[in-house]
C-alpha cells in the first residue's frame, strides 16, 4: 500500500499518527459491535440467525478487545509487539469467521452477508494497520 494512499485515508503523513488512527477506528468498530452484541444478543441473534448465548459471549470478548485496542491507540508510541498482536488477531478473524459460516453456523441470509462484510472489514483494517506499522518502521 502506498504512502500516499495511507496518508489520504488517515489524513496525515505522519506514520505513527496513521497507525494510531487505524487502531482507534478498529477499537471503535470492535467495541461498538461488542456492546451491541452483548446488550441485544437476543434480537440481533434472531435477526442474524446466531445463538444468543454465543453472540453474548462474542460481544463480551469484542468489548474487551475494543477497549484494549483503544488503550493501545491512545498511547503516543504504541509498542510494536502489541500492535503486531492486534494485527495478527485481525488476520485470523476473517478466515475463522468464514470457516464458522461454512462449517457450523446456520445464519439467516442477513447473518451470512453480515459475517462476510465483517470479515472483509477486519481484513481491511489489518492491511491498513500493517502498512502503517511498516511506514512507522521506515520513518
Amino acid at each position: 500500500m502506498s504512502q500516499a494512499l495511507l496518508a489520504g485515508i488517515s489524513r496525515t503523513t505522519e506514520p505513527r499518527t496513521m497507525l494510531r488512527r487505524f487502531l482507534a477506528v478498529d477499537a471503535a468498530v470492535t467495541g461498538a459491535n461488542g456492546v451491541a452484541y452483548a446488550a441485544a444478543s437476543g434480537p440481533i441473534g434472531r435477526f442474524l440467525g446466531v445463538d444468543d448465548v454465543l453472540l453474548f459471549g462474542v460481544g463480551i470478548f469484542l468489548t474487551v478487545l475494543g477497549a484494549s485496542v483503544g488503550l493501545l491507540a491512545a498511547r503516543p508510541h504504541p509498542p510494536v509487539p502489541l500492535v503486531k498482536a492486534v494485527i495478527d488477531a485481525n488476520i485470523v478473524w476473517p478466515p475463522l469467521s468464514l470457516a464458522a459460516l461454512a462449517l457450523w453456523l446456520e445464519p439467516t441470509p442477513a447473518g451470512a452477508v453480515w459475517t462476510v462484510l465483517q470479515a472483509v472489514t477486519v481484513a481491511g483494517l489489518a492491511a491498513l494497520q500493517w502498512s502503517a506499522l511498516k511506514a512507522t518502521a521506515r520513518a
